[in-house]
């Protein structure tokens, strides 16, 4: 739909005509960045669905083998082995960026030591959940890394779809009908103004008659003073 409240002149024309064109070769380039974000957002969705299936499997398995060895040694018991362990994994933040999109890249460094507890007073169980705990506490640094980039590609996706549509289907062709309408006003004013010249043009232009003519007779003389003529007397 036009924009009636806008003036219907030439420079009002030029400047939406600019305006149509910058929407145009943004909804260009935004829809390139949909395209990548898409693309990107599909393979790390892939990856991220695939390292978290793995995960909720290992721990499956590593809650179960602390729960067999909660049975055999017991919750106290199993408590103080606990507070054997003493040191932990620092993990590091590196950011990069997708198409504008901030993703953090995480880094693990250290890990706790694998027997940190005397082997005289544990079981077997408790061997295979810290072995299972281990394997899982090097995936969740990738895993947490791998979900975030999906949570903010579909975030950044989402925007650039809203503003795609709004271009698309709002702007553009909101512009679209001002040019058409301004044109139209334009070319209306032009032959009002065309048919307003020729018209004083007729009204201004001389009549083409000729001049009056007038006949004239010749005069009656009477050269005989009065008396009759011979002509007159046959």
């Amino acid at each position: 739909m036009p924009q009636q409240n806008i003036a219907p002149t030439r420079s009002n024309l030029f400047r939406t005509r600019q305006a149509l064109k910058l929407a145009q070769e943004g909804y260009e380039i935004l829809d390139k960045k949909r395209e990548v974000l898409m693309a990107e957002l599909i393979r790390q969705a892939h990856d991220a669905t695939v390292k978290q299936n793995q995960v909720w499997q290992d721990l499956a398995q590593a809650y179960r083998a602390l729960s067999e060895a909660q049975l055999s040694m017991g919750q106290e018991r199993l408590e103080w082995t606990a507070l054997a362990v003493n040191k932990s994994v620092e993990v590091e933040i590196k950011l990069r960026s997708i198409m504008g999109v901030v993703i953090p890249t995480l880094e693990a460094h250290g890990e706790p030591p694998k027997t940190p507890y005397g082997l005289g007073d544990t079981t077997v169980a408790l061997d295979e959940a810290v072995a299972r705990f281990g394997v899982i506490l090097e995936a969740i640094p990738t895993l947490a890394e791998m979900l975030t980039s999906v949570w903010r590609l579909a975030r950044e996706l989402q925007k650039t779809q809203r503003r795609v549509n709004a271009l698309q289907y709002i702007f553009i062709p909101q512009y679209e009908a001002t040019i058409a309408y301004i044109e139209s006003a334009l070319e209306e004013r032009e032959r009002e103004e065309t048919f307003r010249l020729k018209r004083l043009k007729s009204k201004r232009a001389p009549a083409e008659v000729g001049p009056p003519t007038r006949e004239y007779q010749q005069p009656y003389r009477d050269i005989g003073g009065g008396k009759p003529t011979s002509y007159e007397f046959g």
